[in-house]
Order: C-alpha cells, then structure tokens, then sequence
C-alpha cells in the first residue's frame, strides 16, 4: 500500500531551488553554465513522435534517465517552459504510461529501438496567461487539437465549429470560401466534421486579420472552459460497483460518468491519496462535514490504480506546492509503501524563473501553417539558435571552432558522417585515425572554393563534421532562403520537424576532380562502401550458422534416427529455404562489390558504386518467407518438448553441442533468422543516414529499410518470447538440484557473482534473478561443470536494505524474504548498484503477480520447516554440500567452459537480460589484424563477435573457430603513447595483465569494431549516472 499526505506549505523564496542543476533543465541553462553530465556508455537510438506530427531520433546512453532525454528534447526544442510537458510511450502490454524521469530509460522499456516516445502535454494549468512563450502556447494549441481529433476532448458541436475555425485560421489565413472547403476536406480535426463545415466556415469568416499566435491564444480560452480540458480519464467502480471515470486536474481529482462530470474533490478538501492493490483511497480533512471521511473507488488492476495515484500527486505538487518536495528519507530497516515523489520545478518556480528572464526569444516555424510566425528576435538574428555550447554559429573567427567530440556527445542528436557524397571523418574516441595530406589538402581547397561561392550575407557556419539524420526543409530568415541545409532521412521517412533546431554544416562542398581521381587511385573509401562491405561480411557469418543446422545437425539427428518424424519435417522444411535463398543473397553482394572495388571497368561510370538495389530486390523476395519465419518459435518449443520425452535426442542434441562447429548454445542459432532481420535494419538505417536523398541509392536503399523494418515489426513480438524461452531452456541445463524451472509468465532478469556471507564467511555464488525467484547456486566439483542450486529466495514481500555499516563489508546488502534472509556482498558499487536496482524491478514486478510463483528446488527428505530472517541471516554453508548426493537431473556429459554463467563466474561480474538483448544487435564479424603484446607481427585473422565473445578463425572458410576471447571485463581503449604502436585504426582490449591489439582496414569498420565491443564490455565497466544515495528511489 502507498500513500501520500498532501501538504499545504507557505510560500518561500521565489526560485529558491533554480539554482540547482537538478531542477534546471537544459533548455534554460543561463550564458556559461554546462548542462547535466552526460552518462558514458552506448547511446542508443529513439525515436520522438512529436507534437507536429514529426518523428525525431534522439540517441541517448544506455542508462541515461527519462529526464536526460526530456531535457535533449526541449533544447532542441528551443522550450524554455518545459515543465509542461513529458513524455509517454505504449509499454509491453500495450498500456500507454509516462516515463519516469529518475529512472534509468533501459529499465522502463524493454527494447528502446522499438519504441516511439510521444512528447505531449502533461500539466494543464487552469489560465492559458499564465504561458508566456509563444512556442509554448504553440504546442499546447497542437495538443488541443490531437485531443480533438482523438475524442479525448469533447464538448458540443458550436464549441468544436469554433475551435476548428481558429485552428484553421491558424494554418491557412483570412477566410477564403474555396481555400477553406478544400483544406477541410483533407484534413479531419473533429470526429463527424463534415455535417460541422458550415458552421466552421461561418465562425472563420469572424476571423480576419488574426494572426497564427492570436489564433493559439483564442483556442486555448475556449478550450480551458469546458469540462474535459486536459482530461486523461481512467476506468473506475464506485462501492455500488457502478461504472466510471476517474480524472485529475489542476484544481483536483474529477469524477465522469460518460463524458458528463458528476463530482469533484478540491485539493482544499483532500487531506490524504493512498492505494492499496487496485483500491484507491481519498480521505478528506474532517474539517469538511463530510459524511464520510474515506471514498473508495476501484480500478481495473493494481497497475492502472498506482498510476492514477502517481499522477495524482505529481498534479498536487505542481500545481499546489511552492518547490520541488524533498525526497523521503531511506528506512533503517524495513521499507513500507511507495518512495515515489514528484521531480522538477513547480508551476510557481517555472512562473518565477520566465519572469526573471534571461533568456533569448527564438524563432521558429509552424508545420502546418502557410503564415510564417516569427517571435521577437534580437537586434542582429542568427540563423540557427545556440546549442547550450555544443555548436558554434556565426562569423568565423579564430576563437571559434569545431566542437569536442565530448560536446558533440552531449547534445546526443543522431548523427551521420558524409553528405552529397563527401567523405567525413568521424570522431575516434581519443583522436581520429591519420589520413593521407593529398586527400586532405585536396579537401582544403574544395572547401576554399565553396566557401567563395557561398552567399557573402549567409555568414560561415562552424560545426561538427557530423550532421543530423532526418533531413530538414525549415525556412531561416532572409537572404539564405536558398542556403542548402544538412538532408537526413528518418527511419520512417518523415520529414525533420520544423520545431527542430537545424544543424548547418560545410560538409556539402563541391568534389574536385583532383580529389576524385585520388579516391579512386586507393582502395574505395566511401563509408557506403565499407557498410555493403558489412553486409557481406556478416552474411557470411549467417550463412554459416545456417549450415549449422541444415548439414551438421541434420546429419546428427539422422546418423541416429532419433528426431520425430513430424519434427524433423517442420525444422528443415523451414531452414533449407533460408539457406538456399541466402546463399543466392550472398553471391549477388560479392559480385556487386567486386564490380565496386575495381575489377571491373563499370565501377567508372559508377553504376555499381550502390548496394540499396541488391538489398531491396533480396528483401523483398525474402517476404515470401516470413511464413519460415514466424515458425521458428514453434520448431524451439517442439524441439524442447522432444528432448524432454526422448533421452536419446537430449543425448544427440547435448554431443553435437561438444563439436567444434557449434560453437555457441544449440538453441541460438534456431532464433539466428530472427536476429539477421534487425542486422539488417541497422545497417540500412546507417546507409540512409549517409545517403543525401539526391543519390542514386538512397531511394532504394529507403524502400529496402521499410521492407526489412515490416518484417521485423511483425516478428518482434515473437523474437523476445523465443530469447526468454532460450534462455531459460540454457539455464535449465546448465543448472542441477531444480525443477520446473521453464514455466509460462517467467521472466530471466539478471545472472552474477555474489559473495554471500555464511558461518564460514564470506563464499562466491552464482546468482540467478527471475521476474518471481531468486536462486543462488555454487559451481560443481563434477565434471560437468555445473551449478548445484543451494537455495531459493521468493521475491513477493522481499525487502532490500544496503548493510555495509552493520556487517563491515563493503558493497554489501541484506536479502529479507518472508522465509529466509541472506547477506551478500557484490564485487564492486556498479555491481551492486545493478544488483539491487534489478532486484527492486523484479520484487515490483512479482508484487504486481501477487506472489505467484513455483517452488524450483528439488524437495530433500532433510528439509525442516522454513527458519525465520534471524535464524538464516547467516547459514551454515560450505563447500561440503557440494559433495552431497546427486539428482537424477544432473548429467554427466562435459560442458563447455566458456559459456556466459561461467565468465561471470571466474570474472566475479553479472549480465541483464537487457545486455543479452544489446548483444543480439550487435554482431559483426570481418577480418581484424591481432597482435600481442609483447609480439612484434601482426597476425591477420577472421574475427566474429557474438554472444559477448570474439571467436576467431584463420579465413571466412573455416567451420570452426581456433579460438575464443569471452569480453566481460575486458575494457576496449586507444593505444597509449607507452604501447608503441604506429598504427592506423587500432584498439585495445585489456582485462588485468592480458593484452590485445586489433587493427582494422578503415575509419568506418574501426569504429564499429569499437562500438560492437563496447556493448558487450560495457556490462561490467559502465558508470551510474545516479549517486548511490539516488539511485534507490524506486
């Protein structure tokens, strides 16, 4: 049960808390100041539909909190009252919830990649005046008009002819009888708007000479006035059990029936909110003479109940509090109820800080208005405003200049490395790679020679070499109307909104003929190039793990005879298909990109120099297989069950699992065809970044990535099932002494290296972290290498408390459960940090399951009754319970030793099934030149990375790999000076003493070498962005 006590302070002084960086958002940062530390780690791509309709792509750092991107948001929004707004998204079950702005991004949605984030309006303020910005009554006009068109707002017919006229007035202008009728005709603002048109008609001709902003201001006084104003209404039964809707606003909570209102609550009346499962609870102040001093409404589940009670107090605070409220303080022992607060500034401190100004009015563009508005600008415009230090616009001087690769991090806009064909080079995480002077000396004069082209009043622009991805068509003031800005394509192909801050930059200087002739004198450098060349080299890789199946298995299982009939049939009825069809793929890559390295005359006209016409013409042939596809996870299961009713197949099954050709779990390559559609999202999503939209490719290239993308939307869904399901069915194996670990609704969170303190201290065990349990095991003394189960934790009603002072550990937490307590401590902070976020997640989420859940352990005739938290805060455990007996569930087979729970295990780290997801998009492979550290060659090698692992062989050819390197713990970094390494485009792999150099052929493979490598190192290396004491506001 969680409530709140509504608080009545007296007022303080004004902006009090402003000055922390906390509290002020990036969008209103003050001449100097640096806007919020920027999380390390992989920024990760995703998408904003906003208020106009368009689609932005923001890339954020894994552990970025809901607050970074918000704050990315309205800074390049240019928001100065930014408080307003918020963000919302459909989450797993298809429920549309906010996003929490402490929490970490990652551990909100499941696959950010996937997700499209709605930026709307949250806070309704009761006068439209109380808005001082333009831009802000902008966007609150667009979220009147949405909720119009949605039937969220309603009201009756005179009241919605008179809103659609304004925003008609708005878009195109002063009456006109033949302009009006056409522009309604294609656009719907209201549901049942053609019996309406002549009433809008006649409301619009009362408008003339009003211009878009006075249009705004209008609409937002009509539309404050009526009953369903920035109403979200949330399903609900009174005590007579009669049906309902629950809403809040600004002056409290509302009660609807249909769209009618029937009751209200003033926050005045309001002493306490709580919930309790899917109860919620108003208790009035006894003052009141109310007849009863609790009502009790009852909502559709305990998840819409707490987020209606969140709201809830988030709208008190803002509304009703003069300053953010200060968080509860941490219990010592026990910990009852929600922690859960408001974050941000209040409408009082928002008020305070406009009205002290010190900020600069921008201009921006309306999308669906033909009337151009302009806000009061300053004495001498700019063409694009300032970016809070991260871009530098205006005269170019010697104290100007290109930013750091840090700042250019911090604004966290997708980025692209060339434009109209121009190679750019981008950013190595110290310094970039050497180039040959020719080329750039080349580059220099094209540069010059643009640059005298140019218009003398469009001024110089100084900027990154990287651009924007979505292209953008904006108007900027006059006498630049024709300057060219940056294209960039959106994965949907939507156009850049006109709200967006446009990114300029140089990079679409003219080519000479010089530096042509240099470039094809070399080996090809155009980034397409390298990326066709990506698409090769991991198609080979595929190709490969096809084989697997369709030759090295099948003649396993029919060597022995062993597999059902019928399963047989639908397991290579479904995998030949796709391997004839990717081995036809496969030789029209190779041929293209033999045609575009030169060993044919064509590549002069450069009618080869593209891949986007292979790839659509394969992709869209491959449609005619998605029938193969969505089969895979019924061929997983059914395979499973075979194995379960057949020793004969498990033990065919676990010997092919020994061969030096299966390389990876057996499993994992039946879901390879799934994680091959999202491969090649991503590189079709890079080439239409580097693609202008006037190249040849880049039509084909963008109707190639909106077949792949239909593909894989239809076949997500099944794809993070089957990777539970594999997981799972891996974990089921690899562990002894449990049962019915594979049942419906379990969900894999999180597996580690704990220590867990016993009689004789301190001993290392592998954790396991379930959506329901928590299992903790230590390794066998056997030769299969397994992990015995020791114990079971169920997660209903655990507590989780940090007991670094009371037992002198450090990292150290206490486990309570309703049976058993135990004491843990984690190798260092970060793992503890992600340890008891992930517990807290997982404790939420088998709360929310009401404590359902499966006994795992196998039953032992010593079992007593369960001990109390005193009698098990320290168990008597040691190393001699591994030579206990064993159960008819351990297997004697040898067991591969480089697996991921064994890396954990010898490395003292964890994985998240979140890391495991990372990694399936991140797979790449090619050759890499390796040398030791103390070696003095180079050593050329085929490199695959997967599965957090690099696997290495001596060509493309080879069926098995020579060797392995497991990446957990292993940092990835630039050549120190002290390295001695005069190399181009190498990195370096370290964990302890053990030392690796890696060398690639280009700027472009060297980075998503890096890149790939660091999803999988970054588990045990990335840093918090919240302090520890933040960090379990839960």
């Amino acid at each position: 049960m969680a409530d709140v006590e509504l608080m009545h302070h007296s007022p303080q002084t004004a902006g009090a808390r402003l000055g922390s960086q906390e509290n002020t958002g990036i969008s209103t940062l003050e001449p100097g100041q640096k806007p919020p530390h920027s999380p390390s780690g992989k920024l990760v791509p995703i998408k904003v539909h906003l208020l106009d309709d368009t689609q932005e792509v923001y890339e954020v750092p894994l552990k970025a909190p809901g607050k970074y991107l918000l704050d990315l948001i309205c800074q390049n929004l240019n928001l100065v009252e930014s408080d307003y707004f918020a963000l919302e998204f459909l989450d797993h079950r298809k429920v549309m919830v906010w996003l929490d702005l402490l929490k970490p991004i990652v551990k909100q949605v499941r696959r950010p990649r996937h997700v499209v984030m709605r930026f709307v309006v949250k806070f309704f303020p009761p006068d439209h005046a109380q808005l001082q910005e333009e831009l802000t009554r902008y966007l609150f006009a667009l979220q009147i008009k949405q909720d119009l068109a949605s039937g969220r707002m309603t009201c009756n017919d005179s009241s919605a002819a008179l809103l659609v006229s304004h925003i008609v007035q708005s878009e195109i202008g002063d009456f006109d009888e033949a302009l009006i009728r056409e522009h309604l005709e294609k656009n719907k603002y209201i549901p049942q708007q053609e019996a309406l048109e002549d009433k809008i008609a006649e409301f619009h001709r009362r408008h003339v000479g009003h211009t878009p902003a006075a249009s705004d201001y209008q609409l937002l006084e009509i539309a404050r006035r009526l009953e369903t104003y920035g109403i979200r209404q949330h399903c609900a039964k009174d005590r007579e059990g009669t049906k309902i809707n629950l809403s809040v606003s600004h002056a409290g909570i509302i009660v609807f029936q249909g769209n009618n209102k029937i009751n209200s609550f003033n926050w005045a009346k309001v002493r306490k909110l709580s919930f309790k499962r899917k109860r919620f609870l108003i208790k009035f102040r006894p003052e009141m003479n109310s007849c009863q001093d609790t009502l009790e409404f009852s909502m559709t589940s305990r998840d819409s109940c707490k987020a209606f009670w969140k709201i809830c107090v988030e709208y008190h605070a803002f509304f009703r509090l003069f300053e953010e409220p200060k968080p509860k303080p941490k219990p010592i022992l026990f910990s009852r109820g929600s922690s859960f607060r408001f974050s941000g500034r209040t409408q009082k401190q928002l008020l305070d800080y406009v009205k002290e100004g010190g900020y600069k009015k921008i201009q921006f563009e309306r999308k669906h208005s033909k009337m151009r508005s302009i806000q009061s600008l300053p004495e001498q415009p700019t063409l694009v405003p300032k970016q809070s230090g991260s871009f530098t616009f205006g005269e170019r001087s010697a104290s100007t200049g290109a930013p750091s690769p840090s700042q250019r991090k911090d604004l966290g806009v997708s980025r692209s490395s060339a434009e109209d064909g121009v190679e750019q080079k981008s950013p190595s995480p110290s310094s970039s790679p050497k180039r040959d002077r020719q080329e750039e000396t080349a580059r220099d004069k094209a540069h010059q020679a643009k640059a005298q082209r140019e218009p003398q009043n469009a001024g110089s622009l100084v900027c990154s070499p990287h651009v924007s991805e979505l292209s953008l068509n904006s108007q900027v003031g006059p006498g630049v109307q024709n300057l060219s800005l940056s294209p960039r394509l959106s994965p949907d192909g939507k156009q850049h909104s006109p709200l967006m801050t446009p990114l300029l930059t140089d990079a679409a200087c003219v080519k000479t003929d010089d530096e042509e002739e240099m470039r094809r004198k070399r080996f090809p450098a155009d980034k397409a190039y390298f990326i066709a060349k990506e698409v090769s080299t991991t198609e080979r890789t595929y190709l490969k793990d096809l084989e697997v199946i369709t030759s090295c298995f099948q003649s396993a299982v029919a060597k022995d005879d062993v597999m059902p009939e019928p399963l047989k049939t639908l397991l290579f009825s479904n995998f030949n298909p796709l391997y004839k069809f990717h081995t036809g793929f496969l030789k029209e890559i190779e041929q293209r990109l033999a045609l575009w390295e030169g060993r044919s005359n064509a590549h002069i006209k450069g009618d080869y120099q593209r891949i986007g016409d292979v790839m659509l013409k394969n992709l869209r042939s491959m449609k005619q297989l998605t029938l193969h596809l969505q089969k895979h996870s019924e061929i997983l299961m059914e395979l499973e069950k075979a194995i379960q009713n057949s020793r004969r197949l498990e033990a065919v099954c676990r010997e092919f699992e020994q061969q030096k050709v299966c390389y990876l779990p057996l499993n994992i390559f039946f879901l390879r065809p799934l994680h091959r559609l999202m491969h090649y999202k991503q590189i079709l999503e890079r080439l239409c970044k580097h693609y202008p939209p006037t190249h040849v490719d880049f039509r084909d290239s963008r109707a190639a990535l909106a077949e792949v993308a239909e593909m894989a939307a239809q076949l997500h869904g099944t794809m993070i099932k089957m990777e539970n399901f594999q997981k799972l069915v891996e974990l089921k194996r690899d562990l002894i002494g449990i049962d019915n670990l594979v049942i419906p609704g379990r969900e894999f969170i999180r597996q580690g290296c704990l220590s867990k303190l016993s009689a004789k201290g301190l001993q290392q065990r592998m954790f396991f972290l379930f959506n329901d349990i928590l299992l903790y095991t230590s390794r066998g003394l056997t030769a299969s290498n397994q992990f015995k189960v020791h114990g079971q934790i169920p997660l209903y009603g655990m507590t989780i408390e940090e007991s670094e002072d009371e037992w002198s550990l450090p990292h150290c937490f206490t486990l309570n459960g309703q049976r058993q307590s135990i004491i843990v401590a984690a190798s260092a902070q970060v793992e503890m940090d992600k340890w008891i976020e992930d517990l807290q997640m997982a404790v939420d989420l088998a709360q929310q399951c009401n404590g359902s859940t499966s006994e795992l352990m196998t039953p032992s005739p010593s079992d007593g009754p369960p001990k109390s938290p005193d009698e098990t805060s320290v168990e008597h455990e040691s190393e001699d319970d591994l030579s206990a007996s064993r159960t008819s569930l351990e297997r004697q087979s040898p067991h591969r030793g480089n697996t991921t729970m064994h890396v954990c295990w010898h490395r003292n780290t964890s994985v998240s099934m979140v890391d495991y997801s990372i990694a399936v998009e991140n797979q790449l492979s090619g050759n890499l030149l390796r040398k030791f550290k103390n070696s003095n060659g180079w050593q050329k090698l085929w490199v695959v990375f997967t599965n957090f692992c690099l696997f290495f062989y001596k060509s493309h050819q080879d069926n098995h790999p020579l060797a392995s390197l497991p990446l957990l713990g292993y940092s990835v970094t630039i050549p120190a000076e002290s390295d001695n390494i005069h190399k181009d485009y190498v990195f370096k792999l370290q964990f302890k003493s053990h030392v690796y150099f890696f060398r690639a052929e280009s700027e472009y493979t060297f980075e998503r070498w890096m890149e790939v490598i660091r999803s999988a190192t970054s588990s045990a290396t990335r840093t918090r962005l919240l302090s520890r004491k933040e960090s379990h506001a839960y």
